[in-house]
């Protein structure tokens, strides 16, 4: 070993110690890897905890809270007829099927939360270690599921719903809250689950209300507040595909921006049904009577936060619904599941980002059949994307066919343009004249390639949307990715690089790399010495886009990996053994020797081109008199 290699490897030893200690953790890293396991077993045992506890309070006698008339009266100042009500013991309730486990209280007879049952959320610490701990709905504490009723001889005009103390009487998967009121009656909310599925009858109603509402108000006011989790490993891309979501009657669905803070007063409009939505789970309320009008609100959190964004809607309830027989409605509490949600049929599917415009009609009735149809014989989804990459490619090569053919006849012409530009020399104008020229008496087109990259573009725009709009690759994996709706890590940087992220994604590395091999090779045989701008804008750009797909999708980026590599080897078999280079050749001479007509559009470029190069000539030859 020389001296030279003795100084290399010690190089390379003195690195490898310095990386080793500036990625050593630091000992408030490991205290907070302490915090975060110790979170995790934590959550992990909250659910039987809470279960023990609901089974405990059910199995109790329900406690009714007595006054006496000084208390009452005291009382009857701030709650007016719902003074009964005012105070009481908070109680757990829960009911659940096989998809879902839902825990209510009666303070407001509302739901604190919702297990979502085989389903998972991700949790990352700061050494970037992966784990999953149960996915819940509805369960902040800051959270808002109050009607506002408008009771009469009240200072405030209302009473809120969710100071009530309610009383509990359940039934199987059935559950009634009772709020009782002076005159004997009561306000009742009751919430039924069904046996399968993510679906709750929810009504609200009582009896005696006539007596103790306002007559005058011609509706009640729901304010639903909800401080929507991070569920997602990449909270900033799903941060852009949550928000509200609603429907107005004979409309098609709209949202508020999902980008920005907005509010979207839909104000006599009836609303067929609103819903909170993150990127793969929403809670959703659908009214048998439409809500009659509604603002809806959406506010970007910081990303320092413990929460994603906050959402609200205030709805309006025909009064006199809940007076009379009761206001009927439906609550979808799950997963951003296609088929379910297009069961309801109203457009409730339409939540699921897939785009609006032709987009999103490629992914509704192109691409998810297709993926659907083969995951029916593939469990891998990973390589049911290496399947529908196959069949796209083969569906479009055809003119993948007619751009190398193309490609093949400028490459013949490889010599003769050699020779007319060593004729021409540094008049670039002349050269382009010429090459136009030279094109059109061989009948050869530079557009010709064009056709395939155009018309394979609006299948990458809906795939784009496809991926992370699809719950079927939440937490797919396949090789080294573990989530094929996020991005994939190969390994986590020390640092966080602007616009890149602090991980690596290995898909996109790879799709760069192979780009610039196949641009390699299917350009190597074409001149662009009069415009190598061109040339270095194709080796840039993968560079360029590394910074753009390394946040993105895994199962888009693994699509373009598995695109490029079938591009190389449809360019190399067509070309090598496809193409009849000889015939190719025959064909050009045969195109010369062609009587060609003069006009149209090639013949208005190079007078376009002529007049340029004249203009030039004479700008040139006045700055030698001067």
């Amino acid at each position: 070993m020389d001296k030279n290699n003795i100084i290399g490897f010690g190089l390379l030893l003195v690195l490898l110690v310095v990386w080793t200690q500036f990625n050593k953790p630091t000992p408030e890293q490991l205290e907070e890897q302490k915090r975060f396991r110790d979170s995790i077993e934590l959550a992990n045992s909250a659910e039987t905890l809470n279960q023990e506890v609901a089974t405990k309070k059910e199995s109790q006698p329900k406690l009714v809270e007595t006054m006496d008339s000084a208390q009452l009266a005291t009382y009857q100042g701030s709650f007016g007829a719902f003074a009964p009500a005012a105070v009481g013991k908070e109680e757990f309730y829960t009911i659940e099927n096989n998809e879902l486990k839902i825990t209510l209280s009666n303070k407001g007879g509302r739901i604190t939360n919702v297990l979502v049952k085989g389903y998972d959320k991700i949790a990352t610490d700061t050494a970037g270690e992966e784990s999953k701990v149960p996915l819940f709905l509805l369960e902040d504490e800051k959270n808002v599921f109050e009607y506002q009723l408008p009771v009469t001889n009240n200072a405030s005009g209302y009473i809120g719903s969710q100071q009530l103390t309610f009383q509990a009487e359940k039934s199987g998967n059935k559950i009634t809250f009772k709020a009782p009121t002076t005159a004997g009656g009561y306000f009742e909310q009751s919430y039924e689950l069904s046996a399968e599925g993510y679906g709750v009858d929810y009504k609200i109603g009582g009896q005696g209300l006539g007596q103790v509402l306002d007559r005058s108000q011609s509706s009640i006011k729901l304010n639903w507040v909800n401080y929507l989790d991070k569920l997602e490993k990449n909270s900033k891309y799903e941060r852009n595909y949550t928000s509200v979501y609603y429907k107005e009657v004979d409309e098609t669905p709209s949202y508020c921006s999902c980008t920005s803070d907005d509010e979207e007063d839909v104000d006599g409009a009836r609303l067929a049904w609103v819903s909170h939505s993150n990127q793969f789970f929403n809670t959703t309320l659908i009214p048998q009577t439409p809500f009659t009008s509604g603002v809806l609100e959406t506010q970007v959190l910081d990303e320092g936060k413990d929460d994603l964004k906050l959402v609200k809607s205030k709805l309006n309830i025909p009064l006199e619904n809940v007076t009379g027989n009761g206001y009927a409605m439906q609550m979808y509490l799950g997963p951003n599941e296609y088929t379910r949600l297009k069961a309801y049929d109203n457009d409730l599917e339409e939540l699921i980002p897939f785009g609006r415009s032709i987009f999103g009609t490629i992914n509704r009735w192109l691409i998810r059949p297709l993926f659907n149809f083969l995951s029916g014989f593939i469990g891998s989804k990973g390589l049911v994307i290496l399947l529908l990459t196959f069949l796209v490619k083969l569906a479009l090569y055809p003119f993948m066919y007619k751009m190398l053919h193309s490609q093949s006849k400028m490459a013949a012409l490889k010599p003769q343009m050699a020779k007319m530009k060593e004729k021409f020399g540094d008049d670039q104008q002349k050269q382009q004249m010429e090459t136009m020229k030279m094109y059109q008496e061989y009948g050869v087109s530079p557009l010709g390639g064009c056709l395939p990259m155009v018309l394979q573009m609006p299948i990458w725009f809906a795939l784009y949307r496809f991926f992370p709009a699809s719950i079927e690759f939440r937490q797919a994996s396949f090789l080294w990715a573990t989530d094929l709706s996020s991005f994939d890590v190969a390994f986590w940087l020390p640092f966080e690089i602007p616009f890149y992220g602090q991980h690596v994604s290995l898909f996109t590395i790879l799709w760069a790399v192979t780009t610039v091999i196949y641009t390699f090779y299917n350009t190597k045989h074409m001149d662009m010495t009069a415009n190598p701008m061109m040339k270095n804008i194709q080796y840039m750009m993968p560079v360029m886009f590394l910074f753009f797909f390394n946040n993105f999708a895994a199962g888009l980026t693994c699509y373009l990996l598995f695109s490029n590599l079938f591009n190389i080897a449809q360019t190399v078999i067509t070309k090598n053994y496809l193409i009849d280079h000889k015939k190719i050749e025959a064909e050009l001479a045969a195109n010369k020797k062609k009587p060609k007509k003069k006009g149209g559009f090639r013949a208005k470029i190079e007078e376009a081109m002529k007049a340029q190069q004249e203009a030039a000539a004479a700008a040139q030859k006045g700055k030698k008199k001067k």
